[in-house]
């Protein structure tokens, strides 16, 4: 993906776009994927980069989602385990497999949780990863060794999905590039243009690489920004009530000693009424989430000392060795685009369903759901957006569409898997130049390489584009990514063409943005 060459087609086009897309996080790009695979003519504008907001600071879990079933919100379940089933289809470079196990240390929690989770396979059908079952306390320690073993008496073991989130969504960009679509991170949307008679008809946005300002005709708008869609309703009706409800969740990561083998943990009822996770994750362990109302959205959200300590306390009740704050890696918040309710509700009860709502002006705005869901979630807005803009109507072809680096063994790539097909052009690049083999730190297996084809084929412009979402180091090591940070700034500058000066303010830029990952 080249963004020079995204900017040259908004800048020599007249004629209007069919589908404007405001938000380049997974709805975003999901919606673009889908509507560019339609042969619809695309453009989808991010204020910052690919994922900076919600959609790199997930569980990395692709799932049903086991609580929604404890709600009973059986309809939600059902869509998440089929478009997990879909996923893995569609990118088994990115998703796959994992083991779950449920320890049990009260005598009611096997038949408890083994009938509920039995009840989650069927419900998965022909779209199932594996069969849950009963673990002795053998079995559970063989897979979990380091699991508490005070008053352990087995477990239920049941099958979901993991993926990379940021890596699935450039992958995703990619796709949607090569359906067709035109897409730019670094683009914030400055105003929604208004007809003769009052309808939307366009959008402005601003280049903050050279500060370029563009108007650009389109047929239909929609609104996908996640946590900031109200932001952009406000755009076009100023005092537009909120749709949304934010939410934060912290996660923490710790080193692969708290969790070595390659099952994770899944405790089901937290003091919260969450489920919360412990998983293997890069040769690290992830390990959330929470559930803090927040009044409104930030770029870079910062976990609350509470929170960190809540997640320490809930994973030392089930670890032989109990976490402490020096443990911990790096820490990461995110926030959620919970669909607002009645103000009594905690945000842990509100849906993760989306929702379409569609001003008078036009301006049609999706919010809600949650990563599994996000290829559900964009036909349904494209369906919406084609008969708003009166476009040709085409089905969707995203159920069988293959993502960007399909591929079905990626197991030979080493650290390389994540990249897909795409990982022999990087290791062919290598060969061609070695320095590009060099290893950027001792404690994160990613390469000089990664650096050169994020700037070259995947958009990124900051260190923190590279850092953080390209390679995940800020999320897996924060402190080992500070560290590597000169050297990525100098081959950033290389391939960019950029300054000492620009080093040192790229460098200035990551150091604030690190702060709040590093644990206090």
């Amino acid at each position: 993906m080249k963004r020079t060459e995204f900017l040259r087609r908004v800048a020599e086009r007249s004629r209007p776009w069919d589908i404007a897309v405001i938000g380049g996080g997974a709805t975003g790009i999901g919606i673009a994927v889908d509507a560019a695979s339609r042969g619809y003519e695309v453009l989808l504008l991010e204020q910052s980069d690919f994922g900076k907001g919600t959609s790199s600071r997930s569980t990395k879990l692709i799932h049903g989602g086991v609580r929604y079933l404890q709600q009973g919100n059986i309809s939600l379940v059902m869509e998440a385990l089929q478009e997990r089933g879909i996923l893995l289809q569609n990118a088994p470079h990115l998703v796959r497999d994992m083991q779950f196990v449920v320890p049990n240390y009260l005598w009611w929690e096997a038949p408890f949780y083994g009938i509920g989770l039995k009840v989650y396979d069927l419900l998965a059908g022909k779209y199932g990863f594996g069969s849950s079952e009963l673990l002795t306390r053998e079995m559970v320690l063989e897979r979990i060794p380091t699991l508490e073993q005070e008053g352990l008496r087995g477990g239920v073991l049941y099958h979901d999905g993991q993926f990379d989130d940021s890596r699935l969504l450039i992958h995703l960009a990619f796709t949607a590039a090569e359906q067709g679509a035109c897409l730019l991170n670094y683009a914030p949307v400055t105003g929604l243009r208004k007809d003769a008679d009052g309808f939307l008809d366009g959008l402005t946005f601003r280049d903050t690489e050279t500060g370029a300002e563009y108007d650009v005709p389109a047929r239909c708008v929609i609104n996908a920004a996640g946590p900031f869609c109200d932001e952009v309703r406000r755009l076009e009706e100023g005092e537009a009530p909120a749709l949304i409800s934010p939410s934060q969740g912290v996660h923490i990561v710790l080193g692969r000693d708290f969790l070595p083998g390659a099952t994770a943990i899944m405790v089901p009822h937290t003091r919260d009424g969450r489920v919360m996770f412990a998983i293997p994750w890069n040769g690290h362990v992830v390990v959330g989430t929470t559930d803090t109302p927040v009044e409104r959205a930030s770029l870079e959200p910062r976990a609350l000392d509470q929170e960190v300590d809540f997640i320490l306390e809930t994973a030392g009740d089930y670890l032989a060795r109990r976490p402490n704050r020096s443990d911990i890696l790096s820490v990461f918040a995110g926030i959620r685009p919970l669909v607002k309710a009645d103000s009594s509700a905690n945000t842990s009860a509100l849906s993760r369903e989306h929702t379409i709502h569609v001003s008078r002006a036009g301006l049609l705005t999706i919010t809600g759901g949650k990563w599994t869901t996000y290829r559900r979630m964009a036909e349904d807005a494209v369906n919406h957006a084609a008969v708003l803009a009166r476009l040709e109507d085409r089905p969707c072809v995203t159920r069988r569409l293959q993502i960007h680096g399909y591929h079905q063994q990626t197991d030979r790539f080493g650290s390389l898997a994540g990249y897909g097909s795409d990982a022999v052009r990087l290791e062919n690049a290598m060969q061609e130049r070695p320095e590009l083999a060099r290893t950027l730190h001792e404690a994160l297996p990613i390469r000089e390489v990664e650096v050169w084809w994020a700037v070259r084929q995947e958009m990124a412009l900051t260190l923190d584009d590279v850092l953080a979402r390209r390679t995940r180091a800020l999320y897996l090591h924060a402190r080992a990514a500070c560290e590597m940070a000169p050297q990525v700034a100098r081959r950033m500058a290389e391939e960019l063409g950029r300054s000492e000066t620009w080093q040192a303010e790229q460098r200035e830029q990551f150091r604030q943005v690190a702060a709040g990952f590093l644990p206090s």
